[in-house]
């Protein structure tokens, strides 16, 4: 690549200075570490969870998975052009969804498990009625949402009536179902919006991007409350702690970190001990000790929390891991990966 010409240097080595003087403030600002904190606190048990159920009839690669809030059924997309949601205590299928396309990138099932959605290089959003089929068994589609500049990346749905997307043209949206158009929709970051978590609260959520930042925002607002530096590349995951001040995101850069709202900066850095992969997703436990973080090696790696310990890993699958997602109740961890198989984690 070509050298950047003498004012797009001259921008990028302010905007680099910006941040290192917001690094050094923010510094200034510690009075304390998570290590001093929490050095007194017991360790935290070995976790012990084997894969409890295979889910097997995809035959491709598996980008995505959510669960519904029942913590019972769950919902993945593969390349192979289905959605298939699954009873993941029995690891049957209740219902195979084929796509108009097969490039899914993002799933999500909705809390009250009545409807899923997808999305991904077919540039929309596309919402299924769970409970209303067509004439061949399969969930009817209720909303065709158009309208992106880029993939579609990451959806997630606020209730019934709503759902918020983020996108490849660096973009929120957030759309009204009912009325069949967006109530939001405006730039969210300098690159690809490729994660999305809804927080505890119902008003805000946390956003990560390619352009290597997360942002916290706030439902009813289009600014960000706060924007977060430090991480070398892209932000693959962002994870709400079930506290709601703190979260919890996985890179590209091959770390994963631990961040605090009102510090406003990151207080812990995850590596495994013996292997340096990039991370491709992650998840908290119930009590928001133990983080899970999906490889591209094929390992899901967990570490407490508090300690800052490492704590082991989940290893089963072949192939890169590509999404988790734990239940609600933190009773089970769905993964899936490129080896085309999802697995049970209990």
């Amino acid at each position: 690549m070509g050298k950047d010409d003498p004012e797009t240097a001259a921008l990028k080595q302010e905007l680099e200075e910006l941040i290192n003087k917001c690094k050094d403030d923010q510094k200034k600002m510690q009075d304390t570490s998570i290590q001093d904190v929490c050095g007194s606190a017991t360790d935290a048990p070995k976790v012990k969870m084997s894969t409890k159920k295979m889910l097997k009839g995809h035959i491709n690669k598996v980008n995505s998975v959510h669960f519904s809030g029942d913590s019972r059924h769950c919902v993945t997309g593969s390349l192979d052009g289905k959605l298939i949601i699954w009873d993941t205590w029995t690891g049957n299928k209740v219902q195979v969804i084929p796509l108009r396309s097969a490039w899914v990138m993002s799933v999500a099932f909705a809390q009250s498990g009545n409807f899923v959605a997808c999305g991904g290089m077919d540039n929309m959003c596309t919402v299924y009625d769970v409970n209303n089929r067509d004439a061949t068994g399969s969930a009817k589609i209720t909303r065709e949402l158009l309208g992106y500049e880029g993939f579609l990346s990451s959806c997630r749905f606020l209730d019934d009536g709503h759902i918020i997307t983020g996108s490849g043209d660096m973009k929120i949206c957030i759309w009204d179902l009912e009325a069949y158009k967006k109530t939001t929709d405006f730039a969210a970051h300098a690159g690809d919006v490729v994660s999305i978590s809804l927080g505890p609260d119902g008003n805000t959520y946390l956003t990560g991007s390619v352009d290597r930042t997360c942002k916290l925002w706030d439902l009813r607002e289009e600014v960000a409350h706060q924007t977060f530096f430090g991480h070398e590349a892209d932000v693959n995951s962002v994870c709400f702690h079930p506290n709601g001040n703190n979260f919890v995101t996985a890179s590209e850069d091959k770390t994963a970190r631990l961040w605090d709202l009102r510090a406003d900066q990151q207080i812990a850095s995850f590596k495994p001990p013996n292997s340096n992969p990039g991370f491709t997703s992650t998840q908290l436990s119930l009590s928001g000790r133990f983080i899970f973080c999906a490889t591209d090696e094929k390992d899901i790696h967990i570490w407490d929390t508090l300690k800052q310990q490492y704590n082991g890993s989940l290893s089963g699958h072949d192939n890169r891991v590509t999404c988790i997602s734990m239940a609600g109740n933190g009773m089970a961890l769905v993964s899936t990966s490129w080896d085309q198989n999802c697995r049970v984690w209990v």
